[in-house]
Parts: C-alpha cells; structure tokens; sequence
C-alpha cells in the first residue's frame, strides 16, 4: 500500500480545492431603514422589539393563546413542512455519504472437487523384457493402469476481505460542493418550516378576530333590528288611523328588512369563519376558546421594534429559506466547473487467503490490491458546457428571487407600519362619528315625535347610526388584523 500513500497525500492536499465561486450577499435591494416619519409611527427606544417576544407573550386573550397552541400540534400545513425537513435532513445524509469510502466486508469460501490420472508409460510385466511387442504389451498395460489409477482430491479455499470501490478523490469539490448544496437545501426547508409556522400564528389569530368582529356585527344587527321593528310596529299603527303615510311605513319596513337580511348573513359568516378556524387548528375549537365579540380591550401587546433599520428583514425565515438557496446554487456552480477537469477514483481491497480455515489469519495469508482510475471528459456533446450554463442561470434566478423576498418582506412591514400610524386616529374617529351618529338618531326621533321633524329625517338618522356603528366594527377588526400583520411581518412569533 506503500506505493499508493503519496497518492492518498496528493488528493488530500488538493482537497482544499474548491471551484465554487465566493458567495456575497446582494445589497441595494432596499432600502437601508424602514420608513419613518410622517404617517409613519416611531417607537420610544425603550419600547420592546416585537420580533423577539414570544407569542405567548404577544397575545393577552387566553383563549386565543389555547387556539394557537392547538393548531400548532394538529396543523396539516405545518405537518407537511416538518415532513420536507425530514426529507431535506435524509437527502443530505445520502449527500455527505460520498465524502467518505463505502467500506464492505466479505467472507466466502470455495470448495473444489479435482481428479488426477497416473501418467502413462513402460511398466514391464512378469519375466517381460522390453522392447517392441514387450514396449506395446507395456503400453497397453500401463493404460489400463492409469485408469485404474485415477484419483481425486478436494481442495478448500477460505478468503476474508474489506475494501471500497470506486470511491472518488474528491479534487476540485464536486462532492463537497454537491453536499453544500445539499445541506443548504436542508437549512431552506428548516427556515420554510420556520415561516409556516409564523403565517400559521398570523392566520389563526386573524380568523379568531374575524370570527369575533363579524359576531359583534351579529349582535349589532339584532340590536338594530329591535329598533326598526319598533319604528315598523308604529309607522304601520300611524299608518292605520290615518296620522302617517303608506310611503313612511314602506319605508320603515325597508330598514327593517335590511336588517333581517344582515342577521342572516352575519350568521352565515360566523359559521364560516368558525369552519376557516377549525381548519387551521386541525381539529374542532372548543367553544369556551371561541371568541364572543371583539371587546375594545386589545387582544395583543402594542409595540413596536426600537430600531426600524431594514436589517430586521433579514431574520425573517422566508428570506432565510431564499438565502440558503441562493448559497445552494453558489455550490451548484462549483459542481458544474468541476465536472471539466480529470475525476479520479480510487478501488482498493485488503484481505486474506487460505487453504485452511484455521489458518485464515495466519501469517503469509495476507493480500491487498488497490486499483487507481482517472477518466478526463474529452467529447460530451456540450453536456458539461450545459450543465454549467444552467447552474449559473440558475444561480441568477436563486439572486432575483432572494432580492424579491427582501422587497415582499420590505414592502409587507412598510405598509403595516403606514396603517399602523393612521389606525388609532381611525378608531377615534370612527368611534366619536358612531357616539355622534347615535346621538342624532335619538335626538330626530324625539323630534319626530313632538312633530318638528319628518318621519324620512328621523329614518335616515337612523339608518346612518346603524351604518357608522358597523364601520366602528370594522375598523377595530382592522386595528387588531394590523398588529398581527406587524408582528408577522417583522418575523416575530418563533418562541
């Protein structure tokens, strides 16, 4: 084996040989800070980074906290993302196994069954002298003889070996370069799972507030529907005796029916959502977890990261997942180059011989081969060429699609934050236009009454309290669906 070391230290020092080029993160894809100012919120530098508190500690309503843990363990989604890890894990193993020679050990034996002839020639007989009679007598005697003296032998042959073969000296990288690709490959999915599992605690907790916003339409619309049946009941009555017209009464039933008609389809909705909901948690929510209105109390922590610097982004795992696949295809190029120079691969067996089984490791029974192969690509159609081609336009799509992660992401905190700067001066607003609107609902049915105004103004009055106090509905939904935004988007929810 002698003759083989230097060999074995020539591939081990050109082993550090790698064709792969040196991988720079893109830059200049956006921004170098978040937008601030303006209609843009700032947060105190004492405020907490909302991107490192768990969302066990960013949701305050238990029951949604339940919700989210349950879907968390029953999530189909989230189940199949943590099947691709395992697959991703599995395929690199099978990947790293060529860094090292397949060692296999075999035993056998050989069992032989020979029969050998006595060698024909002069044999002289009894009182014969030799000569020509006497040397054919002699002949055919000794014939005979030989047949009748044919014998045989068994011969055993006991071997033991270990050896690889075909194990390739890894010289310019295409092994170690297929194997980094294949272990970024693994991080991707691990960083993929890692944002299924964030977008899983964002769709959870916006259909949780969903249910409970459109619940609190239900209750309003029932609500609603007592008043118009109250100003039916006494348009019709008025209506009867003569003091009110018919055109006032149908127009009262108007109102009333398009409440009955926002029951019905407030009921539908929170069934609907109910059934969205179970779908994300896997299984049937329990209804003590299931929301009973959205209280104008918060169901999440208000804060903001103290520092709104765009580097945040690059924390977030699905800008993980397109770098660790752009460093894949980094690797891929090393493998495709690689492939233009000389591949050589190394066969070698150690082992013993004997005749005897006792004697199968004694001394003088030891044997050993090694078979050194190289194999130069000359003429391959422009199939190296291709491959290479291909790495590299691939390399170049692994870059565009890692810059369009970094500016979705940009683009997604940007706009929670533009709406995060507006959204309590909405709901300020849109809470003292449903107090006033209701306010004047009151006051224009009073002066109904007393007959100062007409029926039609109170009616409107009415119809416009009803209507303001639904938006008040939905822009608290809005308040809430954009503090889970922020959080998601920021790449909060790990913990």
């Amino acid at each position: 084996m002698t003759r083989f070391l230097p060999l074995l230290l020539a591939a081990t020092a050109l082993s550090a040989c790698n064709l792969a080029p040196k991988y720079e993160r893109p830059t200049g894809a956006v921004p170098v800070a978040l937008p601030e100012g303006g209609i843009y919120p700032r947060a105190a530098t004492d405020a907490p980074d909302i991107t490192k508190i768990g969302w066990r500690q960013f949701f305050v309503d238990p029951r949604l906290v339940q919700v989210i843990d349950t879907a968390l363990q029953n999530n189909r989604d989230l189940a199949i993302a943590a099947g691709n890890v395992l697959q991703a894990r599995a395929q690199y193993r099978v990947t790293r196994a060529d860094l090292v020679p397949t060692t296999n050990v075999s035993a056998g034996a050989t069992y032989t069954n020979n029969i050998f002839g006595a060698q024909g020639g002069a044999t002289p007989g009894a009182g014969g002298t030799p000569g020509a009679g006497g040397g054919a007598g002699a002949g055919g005697v000794g014939a005979g003889g030989a047949a009748a003296g044919a014998t045989s032998s068994n011969i055993e042959i006991y071997t033991a070996n270990a050896g690889f073969s075909a194990f390739e000296l890894d010289l310019f990288g295409r092994v170690r370069n297929l194997n980094r690709a294949a272990l970024e490959q693994y991080f991707a999915s691990e960083e993929a799972q890692r944002s299924a599992r964030i977008s899983l605690i964002a769709e959870v907790a916006t259909a949780w507030t969903t249910m409970a916003s459109d619940q609190d339409q239900l209750r309003l619309a029932r609500e609603t529907l007592k008043t118009f049946e109250e100003t039916l009941r006494l348009t019709r009555a008025q209506f009867r005796i003569g003091v009110a017209s018919e055109l006032e009464a149908r127009q009262a039933e108007t109102n009333y029916q398009a409440a009955r008609n926002d029951i019905a389809t407030a009921t539908t909705r929170v069934a609907q959502d109910q059934n969205a909901l179970n779908l994300l948690v896997g299984t049937t929510v329990p209804a003590e977890q299931l929301p009973t209105g959205l209280a104008a109390a918060p169901v999440t922590r208000d804060a903001l990261p103290p520092s709104l610097s765009s580097e945040v982004l690059l924390r977030r795992p699905d800008v993980l997942q397109a770098e660790h696949q752009l460093i894949a295809e980094n690797a891929n190029i090393g493998a495709a180059r690689a492939a233009f120079f000389p591949r050589i691969s190394l066969t070698a067996t150690l082992g013993t011989i004997s005749t005897a089984l006792s004697g199968l490791f004694g001394g003088g029974t030891f044997t050993y081969s090694a078979s050194p192969q190289a194999s130069l690509p000359l003429f391959d159609g422009g199939r190296n060429r291709g491959n290479l081609d291909y790495a590299r336009a691939s390399q170049k799509v692994a870059v565009a699609t890692y810059e369009r992660a970094i500016q979705t992401a940009f683009r997604e905190v940007a706009d929670a934050l533009a709406q995060r700067g507006t959204i309590e001066e909405q709901v300020s607003a849109q809470s003292a236009r449903a107090e006033a609107a209701l306010v004047a609902a009151r006051l224009s049915d009073a002066r109904y009454r007393a007959g100062v105004d007409s029926f039609l103004v109170s009616l409107d009055a009415q119809r416009v309290s009803y209507g303001a106090q639904q938006q008040l509905v939905t822009t608290r939904l809005n308040r809430a669906n954009n503090l889970i935004e922020l959080y998601r988007s920021l790449g909060g929810g790990l913990e």
